[in-house]
């Protein structure tokens, strides 16, 4: 099934990864259909060259909290037309936000707009993955998230906002166009896959508890990330993290008081205000004439966001994924229904 390109590292084929991530969510607890959408939105990341947001974070799953309190099917609290306000029971986030953009989706489609609210869940994910879903359905999409504490405010050295990444979706004559930003430094999976294998994180994106800065992903794991823009700029991280925030207090009455979380979808129709068609000839221009800009000297070539990770994604399907021996051995032992995996 396997060929190990060194003592540490496990190549595998696509098909054999999506194998072992749905028997590791199914031994974990999961049903087939929570463990394909949980396991397809990995290993989406892992061919996208997101190691770290690939298999690893399945383990990340069973290591949460949260994992081990009771779930309920997501759920509608209150709607309109064109809103709704979902309750995640408490699901993995993958699963709720899955969810989630299926709702966007069918309400943008048959109204032509749609603002979708999501509370209590957890470890959403990328959010790519989600405004991609929804761009292919012809969709332009803005997707917002209000994370648990994970990075000091600007000029602060304790934990009071989350990563919280703000995305867009829209849709082009070919792949669509994806943006997708943290507000942190650093992204909090990878701190998390770093941790998990030993690894240090660069300097200056992370303080450890004691107040000072770490290059120790333990250390900063139990201190504070930095908001993105480094020590003369982290105040426009900040203010983007902040608006997020605010963005996810809209949900504040779906969710428990000491929950933070909250996430929002807006997503509409290019023909609330021109032909589709016309619309995606229009992005699709603005993106070539973007990319035949004149270059400075030793750039090779302008890249639009989202570019490479469509060049990784077609490469991989055909050469397959490397991933940590530790982290294929922890999976395994999930499979078994081994939900103290070791890692």
């Amino acid at each position: 099934m396997t060929d190990g390109t060194a003592k540490d590292r496990i190549r595998m084929t696509v098909a054999d990864a999506r194998a072992l991530g749905e028997a590791a969510m199914r031994g974990a607890g999961h049903d087939d259909d929570d463990s394909r959408i949980l396991t397809d939105h990995v290993l989406d990341a892992a061919l996208c060259g997101y190691e770290y947001s690939g298999l690893p974070k399945l383990l990340n799953v069973v290591d949460a909290p949260n994992f081990r309190l009771p779930r309920q099917p997501v759920s509608v609290l209150r709607e309109s037309g064109s809103t709704a306000m979902l309750d995640g029971g408490n699901n993995n986030g993958m699963v709720a936000a899955y969810r989630a953009t299926e709702a966007t989706i069918a309400r943008a489609q048959a109204t032509g707009l749609a603002l979708v609210c999501l509370a209590n869940t957890w470890m959403t994910g990328r959010s790519a993955y989600y405004c991609e879903m929804i761009a292919r359905a012809g969709l332009v999409v803005i997707h917002t998230v209000s994370a648990p504490p994970a990075v000091a405010p600007f000029g602060g050295i304790r934990p009071a906002l989350g990563t919280n990444p703000i995305a867009f979706g829209f849709p082009t004559e070919s792949d669509p166009l994806v943006i997708d930003m943290g507000t942190s430094a650093f992204m909090g999976t990878d701190l998390q896959f770093r941790a998990r294998l030993g690894t240090p994180i660069p300097e200056g994106v992370a303080l450890g508890p004691n107040g000072h800065p770490t290059t120790d992903a333990s250390a900063a794991r139990k201190g504070a990330l930095l908001p993105f823009g480094g020590p003369e700029g982290g105040y426009k991280g900040f203010g983007l993290a902040l608006a997020m925030d605010a963005m996810g207090a809209l949900a504040a009455g779906a969710r428990a008081a000491d929950d933070i979380g909250g996430y929002m979808f807006i997503a509409f129709k290019p023909d609330l205000f021109m032909a589709p068609e016309d619309y995606r000839r229009e992005v699709t221009r603005r993106i070539d004439t973007i990319k035949a800009t004149p270059r400075q000297i030793g750039v090779e070539e302008i890249r639009i966001p989202g570019e490479r990770s469509y060049q990784t994604r077609a490469r991989l399907l055909n050469e397959g994924i490397e991933i940590d021996r530790k982290i294929f051995d922890a999976l395994g032992r999930l499979a078994k229904g081994h939900l103290d995996h070791g890692g």
